[in-house]
């Protein structure tokens, strides 16, 4: 399975880092784009009202008032300090060769030992369906970085979620069943990371119009919604840190 680092240059360049706590403190996913040629072809941002619905109020037609609820079946949880259904926009516009990409920073995280992780993704019926957001092997994807250099990625599609719940606009994934959590080490080698800790965690999105995973892969854009550490959720955030 053929992996890129791009984030790696980012991380260099941004001199971003995670925080030095123990326990559990993951409270902030903060998005941005690795763009160093400056094609203004990627974006990463928390966007508000395209995020999955939880107890989200609305108004029946002809109503002008905001006298009914909804939560989609895929997200009968979320973040509560999300107050305007944000969502975690991330685009790459045009050809997957082009050296750029949006990404999101879970903060927080360092030396803090993971055993699930997962994201709701705007797309309709299962990983497999073509409608919707992006979801293949390169997008999105966790990025999970250790002290000693090595790097452990969990695609959409690869390995697969060990589950998924459908809903009417999203589908909630999740990575973790039990004692296992697979990621594959430096892109090739599957490795079971449960209770690992790591030293900076990401999620990237690699994938443009095309490439290896076509089919997955050619809308180039994807929305999620309540990133999952350890069955923390995170839903909102800044529009770019940067």
């Amino acid at each position: 399975m053929k992996k890129r680092f791009l984030i790696a240059a980012a991380i260099a360049l941004f001199g971003v880092s995670g925080v030095a706590l123990g326990a559990m403190h993951f409270h902030q996913v903060h998005p941005g784009e690795y763009d160093p040629a400056k094609t203004h072809l990627v974006n990463g941002a928390w966007l508000m009202g395209i995020g999955c619905p939880t107890n989200a109020k609305y108004a029946p037609y002809p109503a002008t008032t905001a006298t009914s609820t909804y939560t989609d079946p895929a997200c009968p949880s979320g973040d509560s300090r999300d107050k305007h259904n944000e969502g975690l926009f991330l685009a790459k516009t045009g050809p997957n060769e082009n050296h750029a990409e949006p990404f999101a920073e879970l903060k927080g995280l360092k030396g803090v030992a993971i055993t699930e992780l997962g994201y709701d993704n705007r797309k309709s019926g299962s990983t497999t369906d073509l409608r919707g957001s992006t979801c293949s092997v390169q997008a999105p994807m966790f990025q999970l970085h250790t002290k000693s250099g090595d790097v452990y990625y969990i695609g959409c599609m690869s390995p697969p979620p060990d589950t998924q719940t459908a809903g009417d606009g999203y589908i909630r994934l999740r990575w973790g069943a039990g004692t296992t959590l697979n990621a594959y080490k430096n892109g090739s080698v599957l490795t079971n990371i449960y209770n690992m800790k790591f030293d900076k965690a990401y999620i990237v999105f690699q994938d443009g119009y095309g490439g290896a995973t076509a089919d997955q892969s050619k809308f180039g854009l994807a929305v999620l919604d309540n990133i999952d550490v350890n069955r923390v959720l995170v839903g909102e955030g800044p529009t770019d840190p940067n």
